[in-house]
């Protein structure tokens, strides 16, 4: 099933040709949708923008390309208003086929893309030895969201998480742990997670405030990087302890992830050094290596540099960064790669990008994106903490979200006369509703922006949340079961009846989902699916009003097929829709 946009485009495309030439063909015809229903579907705003190239007073170019502009077949005739606007007009006869379309498959007629691509999606990244905090949801969900709708388009997603398993505090910590638990660095799982969090935080102390210790950590630190076998196996217990922590996180949200930490570049590091030289952009500087970046200065305006290897000889996280850049496009032959990060590193993405384009390390045809993303932030607009002023723990808000929709489940249940559920029912309508209601609240927002966390906002049954988009698919899950209709026995050949207004504004809103897609899939911005589903849920609730709603079950036939065909495909879009946001759906709650 085409999109309609893209329908009309190539239309638009056309007719340019026809009326001005064919250098006219790539003319953007400036589609948006109509302000105001009465006025149609779609406004086409061409004419105006061609005035200069024509010369042409905009009304006059709006004639000629309305002349031959073919749209009989799926749209009513243009009608040109105020000084040129292009107004169309769906028909119902074509918005009942492309229903049609859409109920024959799962995928709701929208094809793969015709030349899929290799993308790399970077996104979570936690540090070994480190709880993940509510500082990781950001990237966590909104990187899985994009790898879930480049997966949908058909493109090979490959999802890397680059843990930080590397550098200065591995040193510091088994230096640390060798006197405080010694157990720690030979035996698996010795210790928890939050007690190697603890034992982290004494060792950063000692390091800060011990010269003596601090020289024996950068030691442990050479000894590891030389692969001394005591100082290795360490290592690899603590990454190991703090995967299984992380992994338990994961599990709960729902996230698949490649581990590909920091580590897995240190033997390509030299080489990045050694082949920036022999291009001639390293810089020696105070016996650092660097590159000196052009649109970066200091204060005062002289060029900043980029250090790639430090007056020491040890690396940073530009060096790996590169390095893993290159190993993405020459070994993964990655076409797109993609970062999540918050918006604070938008500076060292822009830096290292640049210092890689001027080696010639990103081919034209390779494109690399910073996904950046706001704050977390409490309702007193400052960084989201506990009330002693430490980072929230990622496991403690999620319990707590879990928690909250059990109480609310409960409560609703109290007022309902005659009502009573299973402990196994509530306990997965609380998990799903809690974990949902989290992923959603962040999804929702556009993700450039800070957003205030509020667990009674995103919990709320009634506007742009979680629980009111799953409220809207169980609603129809139960118009299903109340008249013991099996949707999927419906077929594919059902007249489709659009007289209603509310038909036919349905049935338009769903027509909209494969361009939300194909946005999504452009911009990655996740809150255009969240938008769409909540236009989709407060459209289709409308159904139930009293005065103005419409009857499914009681309607005769076969008004009433028709219907239960509009029921059935905005279930299908809700469920789709959210699955691309990592949420499942409820029969019931």
């Amino acid at each position: 099933m085409s999109s309609t946009i893209e329908q009309l485009k190539a239309r638009f495309s056309q007719a340019f040709v026809a009326a001005f030439g064919a250098e006219l063909a790539d003319t953007d015809p400036i589609l948006v949708p109509a302000s105001n229903p009465k006025f149609g579907d779609y406004q086409s705003n061409a004419p105006l923008s061609l005035t200069k190239k024509l010369g042409q007073p905009p009304r006059a170019i709006a004639e000629q390309i309305v002349q031959q502009l073919n749209v009989s077949d799926f749209c009513a005739p243009p009608i040109i208003a105020g000084p040129g606007f292009i107004n169309l007009t769906l028909k119902p006869e074509y918005l009942a086929a492309q229903l049609r379309s859409m109920q024959a498959g799962e995928r709701l007629g929208i094809e793969p893309v015709k030349q899929p691509q290799k993308v790399v999606v970077d996104f979570s990244s936690p540090n070994i030895a480190k709880e993940m905090h509510v500082g990781h949801l950001r990237s966590t969900i909104i990187g899985d969201s994009v790898a879930r709708t480049l997966e949908f388009r058909g493109h090979d997603v490959l999802r890397l998480n680059h843990v930080g398993d590397w550098g200065t505090q591995f040193g510091m910590l088994i230096t640390y742990l060798r006197e405080a638990c010694p157990e720690a660095l030979t035996t698996s799982n010795a210790l928890k997670l939050g007690d190697l969090v603890a034992f982290y935080k004494r060792a950063k102390q000692r390091f800060d405030e011990d010269e003596a210790f601090k020289e024996a950590s950068r030691q442990e630190v050479v000894r590891l990087q030389a692969g001394a076998e005591d100082s290795v196996k360490a290592w690899q217990l603590l990454c190991e302890q703090s995967r299984q922590e992380f992994q338990t996180i994961y599990d709960r949200l729902d996230i698949h992830l490649t581990e590909r930490g920091e580590s897995f570049y240190n033997p390509l590091l030299a080489a990045v050094v050694e082949d920036l030289d022999k291009l001639g952009l390293l810089v020696e500087d105070q016996g650092a290596k660097c590159v000196f970046l052009e649109g970066f200065t200091n204060k005062d305006g002289q060029p900043l540099p980029l250090i790639v290897q430090k007056s020491d000889g040890g690396y940073n996280y530009a060096t790996t960064d590169l390095a893993a850049l290159r190993y993405r496009i020459q070994q993964d032959e990655a076409d797109r790669i993609i970062y999540v990060t918050d918006a604070g590193q938008s500076n060292h993405f822009a830096q290292f990008f640049q210092v890689a384009k001027r080696a010639g390390w990103i081919p034209e045809t390779v494109e690399v994106v910073h996904v950046p993303f706001g704050l977390v932030q409490g309702e007193d607009g400052k960084r989201l903490k506990t009330r002693s002023g430490d980072t929230i723990r990622l496991k403690d808000l999620l319990d707590e979200a879990i928690v909250r929709a059990r109480a609310d489940l409960e409560t609703r249940l109290q007022a309902e006369e005659g009502r009573e559920e299973t402990e196994e029912f509530k306990q997965q309508v609380g998990e799903v509703v809690g974990i949902s209601a989290v992923k959603y609240a962040d999804l929702s927002q556009n993700r450039n922006s800070n957003y205030i966390f509020s667990f009674d906002k995103m919990l709320a049954l009634q506007g742009n949340t979680a629980p009111y988009m799953l409220y809207t698919y169980a609603r129809i899950a139960g118009i299903a079961r109340k008249g013991k209709v099996n949707f999927d026995q419906l077929g594919t050949n059902v007249q489709i009846i659009l007289k209603e207004d509310l038909e036919i504004a349905i049935a338009k809103q769903l027509l909209k989902f494969v361009d939300v897609i194909q946005e999504v899939e452009q911009d990655l911005l996740p809150n255009r699916v969240c938008q769409y589903l909540f236009d989709l849920s407060q459209l289709f609730n409308k159904i139930y009003d009293r005065e103005r709603g419409l009857p499914v079950l009681m309607a005769e036939e076969p008004i009433r097929t028709s219907r239960l065909v509009l029921c059935h495909l905005t279930a299908k879009t809700l469920k789709l829709g959210l699955s691309l946001l990592g949420i499942p759906v409820l029969e019931r709650m």
